[in-house]
């Protein structure tokens, strides 16, 4: 299936409206952001794990990005708690399980084949580094060519420049209210912003995002 599959299109959405689809394992359900292919897909989605939940041992032909945003998620390799960022490289195999149950964001089938380094930070205990502009804090989670992964802290009244986005941008909302001349992004908002695309972001409540910039493609085919 394609869903949102024009990287070159603005996307906008409120994920807590989403309805959640069964994934073909019992107990794993999913709000699909953007896709393109049947189970083995380039996809974007939110995914809850049941506690007690599991999913058969698989492997991720080009890499798995997660964001643990509720819960425990788990695999043989251990445990990872609300607030872990997790990379597992192309070619990567696991069998993950939550014993409490999780909500994450999964990225699959999105990573560069010489991206080969697994990833695990738990974002409790990084630093926050200055940004560009007074009230801003980056923690910087990930980068690899032009991609650049990173949370992002606004405090209140925040104003950020006017800026080009080459490679894209995707932003998810983890706490406040993200805005820019485009609209109002609480909490749960899932923005794709394609190669090229100008904004001028703030915030006025003070929020927290998730931001990956550079990693879509400058001339899509659909």
């Amino acid at each position: 299936m394609d869903l949102h599959a024009d990287l070159s299109q603005p996307v906008v959405l409120n994920t807590h409206a989403l309805a959640w689809t069964p994934s073909p394992q019992t107990g794993v359900e999913r709000r699909r952001l953007d896709r393109r292919g049947d189970e083995l897909a380039r996809a974007t989605s939110i995914v809850r794990y049941a506690p007690g939940s599991h999913f058969a041992p698989h492997s991720h032909g080009g890499g798995e990005e997660i964001l643990v945003l509720e819960g425990t998620f788990a695999d043989e390799r251990g445990d990872y708690p609300a607030g872990t960022y997790l990379r597992n490289p192309p070619g990567s195999s696991h069998a993950p399980f939550s014993t409490g149950g999780c909500t994450i964001l999964v990225k699959l089938q999105q990573m560069h084949p010489a991206d080969q380094r697994r990833l695990v930070v738990d974002t409790h205990r990084e630093a926050w580094r200055p940004g560009l502009v007074e009230g801003l804090e980056v923690m910087p989670l990930h980068g690899f060519g032009s991609e650049n992964v990173a949370l992002v802290r606004w405090a209140p009244g925040t104003v950020f420049q006017p800026h080009r986005h080459l490679g894209g941008e995707e932003i998810l909302v983890l706490e406040g209210v993200f805005q820019d001349e485009h609209g109002t992004y609480p909490a749960g908002s899932w923005l794709r912003n394609p190669p090229g695309s100008v904004h001028r972001p703030w915030s006025e409540p003070g929020c927290t995002i998730w931001v990956k910039t550079g990693h879509l493609p400058t001339t899509v085919t659909v």
